[in-house]
């Protein structure tokens, strides 16, 4: 669980010196780092989302996600769950702003091959470099989302410590299970939940991202079933 603990230290510097900004940054400048995020964030979703090799299983898992997160109004929980750790640690943050920049960091910190391949190096082999790079990227990451979002952004180490410890404990288990393609699609579809996350900093249309991420795990169930489903 080293590695885990590195990128949770990680990024939460990261936020910290973000927040440094934040504090300093003027409101004239608001406009232009927000901007500045949301085409780094949908030029990183377009990157992940293109390495898809199963279109169908792409669309698929998008929409199948769309409408199993608003049904389960995930977006909703998320900001309850902001409104909740507000009131306990008395933030004087905006429970909307901050629940936004926890989604956002969390899809962009978890989304990635890295921390898949990244937590099962560590868990079966004992080997971190590919943990600690991702460490490094999201580290500065977290600087400058940290700059738009806010404190959000450092409670995203919830979701890292989760989502990778959970890969890592789990790893001699599951690695069996995750293929390439898997990890292409999962990816891909990674990517389309960080494209929305730039198209709602751009302010080009309000997307519930949060709705869509059981579109993940449709990709993984989808890309399991292609032994037995030729179309797909």
């Amino acid at each position: 669980m080293i590695a885990v603990f590195v990128n949770m230290v990680a990024v939460l510097i990261g936020s910290l010196i973000g927040l440094i900004f934040k504090n300093k940054l003027s409101k004239r400048y608001e406009e232009p780092v927000f901007i500045s995020a949301g085409i780094i964030s949908l030029t990183i979703g377009i990157s992940m989302a293109i390495t898809t090799k199963h279109i169908l299983i792409f669309a698929v898992s998008i929409m199948l996600g769309g409408i199993t997160g608003t049904f389960l109004k995930i977006e909703q929980k998320i900001e309850n769950f902001g409104e909740f750790l507000k009131r306990k640690l008395t933030l004087k943050e905006n429970s909307g702003s901050f629940a936004l920049g926890f989604l956002t960091s969390s899809i962009l910190f978890c989304s990635g091959s890295m921390s898949i391949l990244g937590s099962f190096q560590a868990g079966t082999q004992g080997v971190y470099d590919l943990i600690f790079t991702k460490s490094v990227i999201d580290g500065f990451v977290a600087i400058f989302m940290s700059t738009v979002f806010g404190i959000g952004v450092a409670f995203s180490i919830i979701s890292i410590f989760l989502y990778q410890g959970t890969l890592t404990i789990l790893s001699s288990f599951l690695e069996p299970y995750v293929s390439e393609t898997m990890l292409t699609e999962i990816s891909a579809v990674g990517g389309a939940t960080v494209m929305m996350i730039g198209i709602n900093l751009l302010k080009l249309a309000k997307i519930k991202t949060g709705d869509f991420l059981p579109a993940l795990v449709y990709a993984i169930l989808l890309v399991l079933l292609i032994p037995y489903i030729n179309f797909l």
